[in-house]
């Protein structure tokens, strides 16, 4: 559908609606063009008429916190979707029972669930994403995963039904489900353990100096580049990359960090370029040296 049309069809969503709108500033890279149209949803029956009004006729991509995305430079022939504050809450179901909306940081869900003395969320505390990004992924760390307390999620397909699916009903596995792309996380159900307060946040604690220890953090980067081989090596992939890459290699601004060596970085003004040709040489250094092919955990929208 050409910008005229979804102008006018969009019309009455007044300025929750953006065309050729900046999306450099919304992901942790700092790298990205524009999207055709920018939509923040403010409520379900918005986000409902909205979809209803598209009609399906547009790609869609939901974009939570940024965290674990690249953007490429050219224009998203598509619609951005970034759910508001009335995706961001959460309340006690029962008392170790939380639902969270899917915009919730998963840092404020750990919280949460500190304050309530519900134990099982405290890894939660090291990802920096949102809920709906870690059901997407499976996101986990310290060898705990999503799918570890995750009961069942709410979600609206493209058309703009509601279902609820049980995580019973879910294929996860290392950072990825079986759940479609058509669907658009609402909010989460999560169960974990009544425990006392101090001991959840002395674990938090501890895996907070183990993250600050071992990985980079207040620099533009974008968490870990790719995924830790499954069943080809006993390796982590950061050891792939140690010792089949040279580490101080760089395009443009886009670097690998000292710290962490899956992590790459935007020291300056990378552009999107830049860092995909830094992934894809790392991915064919590692193919040559240990026969590994790498797969990506960042996302990639163009």
């Amino acid at each position: 559908m050409d910008i005229n049309q979804l102008k006018e069809i969009l019309s009455e969503f007044g300025d929750s609606v953006r065309f050729n709108h900046d999306l450099k500033k919304k992901n942790w890279f700092n790298i990205g063009g524009k999207s055709k149209v920018f939509y923040k949803s403010k409520n379900l029956r918005e986000l409902v008429n909205f979809l209803k009004k598209l009609q399906n006729s547009e790609k869609i991509f939901i974009l939570g916190a940024g965290s674990n995305t690249l953007i490429s430079d050219n224009l998203f022939d598509g619609v951005v979707i970034k759910l508001d504050k009335n995706f961001n809450n959460i309340s006690l179901l029962k008392e170790d029972i939380i639902i969270a909306g899917s915009a919730v940081l998963d840092k404020s869900l750990s919280d949460f669930a500190l304050n309530n003395s519900i134990s099982g969320f405290e890894f939660l505390s090291c990802i920096p994403g949102t809920v709906g990004g870690g059901i997407r992924m499976n996101a986990g760390c310290f060898d705990k995963e999503f799918k570890d307390i995750l009961l069942s999620v709410q979600a609206i397909d493209k058309s703009g039904n509601i279902i609820t699916i049980p995580s019973k009903d879910i294929k996860f596995e290392y950072r990825e489900s079986d759940l479609s792309d058509d669907l658009i996380f609402l909010s989460a159900s999560f169960k974990g353990v009544k425990s006392n307060k101090i001991k959840i946040k002395d674990k938090m604690n501890k895996l907070k100096i183990e993250k600050e220890t071992n990985q980079p953090s207040k620099i533009k980067t974008s968490g870990s580049t790719f995924k830790n081989p499954k069943s080809q090596s006993k390796k982590k992939v950061w050891e792939l990359i140690k010792e089949s890459v040279p580490l101080d290699k760089s395009f443009g601004d886009a670097c690998i960090s000292q710290k962490h060596c899956n992590f790459f970085v935007n020291k300056g003004q990378a552009s999107f370029e830049d860092m995909n040709k830094l992934i894809d040489f790392v991915a064919k250094k590692v193919l040559e040296k240990t026969g590994i092919s790498l797969e990506k955990e960042i996302k990639i929208l163009k």
